[in-house]
């Protein structure tokens, strides 16, 4: 999720926390516990940090190892450690456990949206995605402040968001439910479909769509349950040309290539340089797919400039990778 989700999650669960007879009972292990709680709610997405280097690091490693199961056990524990010094009449033992709480939940519901996580690490390195919820989702993000405005009001914050959490499961199941129907429209209408995936919006009723067969690449939506095939794209093999070889050494086009498991590819010659293009199809937005992943190589196969990460013009693109010749 999104770091505004997390942040309302911690203070969320740092509230349900006061059910607990060991929290309630000592104000330093409840100013404690939710001081945890945000923090745990926030630091498997540390790794945000990679941005500053380059899209393609942070690509490559977002919700990647620190979204592990070893750093599932190890947050925890450094955060622990860091609070209770400054708390040190706090109950250690509920202070840890609902740290853990905080750290596991925020790695859980980020399995749920389509960009996954890397949760089976070290055990399986493969993205775990079910794709039920964005990764910002209104009603999840507004019915945590609601809770948080009752708190504030006077409510008691572990009944409140009890209760909320109820209705955040049957949220989900919701969503899932609807997900389920619109992958089942969308077999009916591609029945030879060998791979399909079916990503949400913000929109509760509107859902992206990338599909393909042995021949060909589909991309749609599906509006209050109806699926609409927007674009077909034939599914050619990438070959293994000297230039396309040179541009996956790249390292925002293997970024990219690490990431993006449905795309097309483009290849341009120009007097004094090649340009390899790849492009997602799952993100099609106003008839434009603004993901992408871009290599300038020169005569001698050499990177001359490249790009991975969105970009939502033609314009845009070109700005990113400079003066291009020509």
């Amino acid at each position: 999720m999104d770091t505004g989700t997390h942040v309302v999650m911690g203070i969320a669960l740092g509230g349900l926390a006061t059910l607990d007879p060991a929290v309630a009972s000592s104000h330093v292990t409840t100013t404690s516990v939710l001081i945890a709680t945000i923090a745990g709610s926030q630091i498997p997405d540390i790794d945000t940090i990679l941005k500053l280097r380059n899209n393609a690091i942070y690509i490559r490693n977002h919700r990647g190892i620190t979204h592990s199961m070893p750093a599932v056990i190890l947050w925890p524990l450094l955060l622990t450690a860091v609070i209770y010094p400054f708390f040190s009449g706090a109950n250690l033992l509920h202070l840890w456990a609902w740290t853990f709480a905080a750290v596991f939940i925020h790695v859980f519901v980020d399995i749920f949206n389509a960009y996954g996580t890397q949760a089976l690490r070290p055990f399986n390195s493969k993205w775990v995605a079910l794709g039920w919820v964005n990764t910002f989702d209104p009603f999840i993000f507004a019915i945590h402040c609601l809770g948080i405005i009752a708190w504030i009001m006077g409510a008691h914050p572990g009944f409140t968001f009890l209760v909320m959490y109820f209705i955040v499961i049957a949220y989900y199941i919701k969503r899932y439910q609807t997900r389920k129907r619109v992958l089942m429209e969308v077999r009916v209408l591609i029945p030879d479909a060998t791979e399909i995936i079916v990503a949400p919006t913000m929109r509760f009723h509107q859902w992206r769509i990338a599909a393909m067969n042995e021949h060909i690449f589909f991309v749609g939506r599906s509006v209050d349950g109806k699926v609409e095939i927007l674009d077909r794209f034939k599914r050619i093999p990438v070959p293994n040309t000297p230039v396309i070889e040179a541009a996956k050494k790249d390292q925002n086009i293997s970024a990219f290539l690490s990431f993006s498991p449905v795309y097309r590819w483009e290849v341009d010659e120009y007097d004094d340089y090649y340009e390899v293009r790849f492009i997602d199809l799952r993100y099609r937005s106003n008839g434009h797919y603004p993901f992408v992943a871009v290599v300038q190589l020169d005569r001698g196969l050499k990177p001359i400039k490249s790009y991975t990460g969105w970009v939502f013009s033609e314009k845009k693109l070109r700005k990113k990778l400079g003066v291009i010749p020509g």
